[in-house]
Formats: structure tokens, sequence, C-alpha cells
């Protein structure tokens, strides 16, 4: 009898540890920036779960710890990126992250608290644009496709402060950390934000950007994954339902052109 009651015991316990594996194994913790990422993501939930694959958002309000964190395998995917950042941050950390798809496109912008139109923009004024090298370099684009400045090589991803060759109007331009941005509109003349960022401080880029990127750019946002993962039955689903044609209205709908689908 003693046998028999241990012989069930064991087996009741392979089987319990059994389902606790598989449920681990179809929950993916997925990195992400609250607006609009996040809530893409959580749009997604219900339609994931029926497909048999729980997502755990865990937001960021930074660029670097989505990235490092997916790397050491603390997260198995991040939304929150494009692609000309992606190569920059595995170029400069040694990483090997890679792209699974694109999902929408945010363009990136300039705000101002004090001009109501850019051609108020005066000689010496501040502007302040993003302190990484892709958003910064996608900045400085932005002031010179606008006239403001001009660049040693116009179509460079990572342009520098010091590649301005032409500054006609003596602008001031300092970085800062991009999430920060909009908390300094009331400390410089403009500031050049990203989407998310200013979606989450209750800016409209529709209506409140003086200037704004085409949607002809290379900047699309990315799910990201690692090589070991990224062909995983989980992540093909997340891809999937990220592409849907619901998400599309969803994006649409939500979003009215502050946002725009890559797909």
């Amino acid at each position: 009898m003693k046998k028999w009651a241990l012989a069930f015991l064991s087996l009741s316990l392979v089987v319990v540890l059994s389902a606790c594996g598989k449920s681990s194994s179809d929950t993916l913790k997925i990195g992400a920036t609250s607006v609009p990422h996040a809530e893409i993501l959580k749009h997604i939930q219900p339609a994931l779960e029926k497909e048999g694959v729980k997502i755990q958002i865990i937001e960021f309000t930074d660029y670097v710890q989505p990235n490092t964190q997916l790397f050491e395998k603390q997260l198995d995917a991040n939304f929150f990126q494009h692609q000309p950042y992606l190569d920059s941050e595995n170029s400069k950390r040694k990483m090997d992250l890679v792209s699974v798809l694109a999902v929408h496109i945010e363009p990136l912008g300039a705000y101002s608290s004090k001009l109501k139109s850019i051609n108020d923009l005066q000689d010496g004024a501040h502007i302040a644009i993003p302190n990484d090298a892709t958003n910064g370099g996608r900045a400085l684009s932005l002031l010179a496709n606008n006239g403001l400045i001009k660049l040693k090589d116009p179509k460079a991803v990572e342009s520098k402060l010091s590649d301005i060759t032409e500054n006609p109007k003596n602008l001031v331009i300092t970085e800062h950390d991009a999430a920060i941005l909009p908390r300094q509109l009331n400390e410089v003349d403009l500031a050049i934000i990203n989407t998310n960022f200013v979606l989450d401080s209750g800016l409209d880029p529709v209506k409140d950007a003086l200037l704004i990127e085409g949607k002809d750019n290379p900047y699309a946002n990315i799910i990201v994954a690692r090589p070991d993962n990224k062909d995983s039955e989980a992540i093909q689903k997340l891809a999937k339902a990220l592409t849907s044609d619901d998400v599309k209205k969803f994006i649409e709908d939500e979003y009215k052109g502050a946002i725009i689908p890559a797909f």
C-alpha cells in the first residue's frame, strides 16, 4: 500500500511540474514604453490568450533597460524602438538582438510652449533634442529638412552636433534624455520629442507639432527578440496578433494619425 501511495504521489508531482512548465513556456514577458506600445499590447491580450499565449507587460520609462533585460533573458521580447536604434545599441553594447517585424511608425516632431509657428523661431533660440545617437541624428535631420541647419551628410542616420555645417540662426542645440523632453518645454524654445513621450504627456502630434516627419522614413517601431527565441511559436503568435486588421483599426481609431500602421 505504501509503495502504491508513493508511486501515485510521484506521478502526481510529475504531472503538476509538467503543467507548471507548460504554463511558463506560454507566457511572454514583454518590455514596452507605456504609450502607445503597452496600450497596443494590452489591446491584443484577449486574442492572444485565446491562442494559448499569455503576455506580461513590463513598462519602462527609458530606452536602455528593455534591451539589456531582453539580452540577459529577463524578458522574452520588447516593443519600443526602431531598427536604427536597435542597430546602434547592438553595436555599442555587444548584443545580438533581432527584429521580428515592424508594427507602426511614430513621426518625430518639434514642439513648443512658447511659439505658435516655426516661423517665430528667433536667432539664438534654444532647441532640445534626444541624446541617443539615432534619435539625435533624426532630430537634426528634421531641422535640416526644414531649412534651419545644414548637415555634412543630410542622409546620415546618426548625424551629430559636430556634423552641422551651417547654422544661420545661431541656434543653441542641446542634447537631453528623450524621456524628460516634454517636461523641458518651458525651459527651451523648441524640443524635438519622440511621439510615445509626446502622447504620454498629453500633447497631440497632429495638432501640436510645429514640425513633423513624413510617413516615409526608416523608423518603424519593431518587436524585438533574441536569436534563440525569435522563431518560437509564442513569438510568432505575438507577431501575427500585432499585424492583424484589428490592430490596424485600433491604431487608426485610437491615435487618429499621430501613429501610423507600418503593415
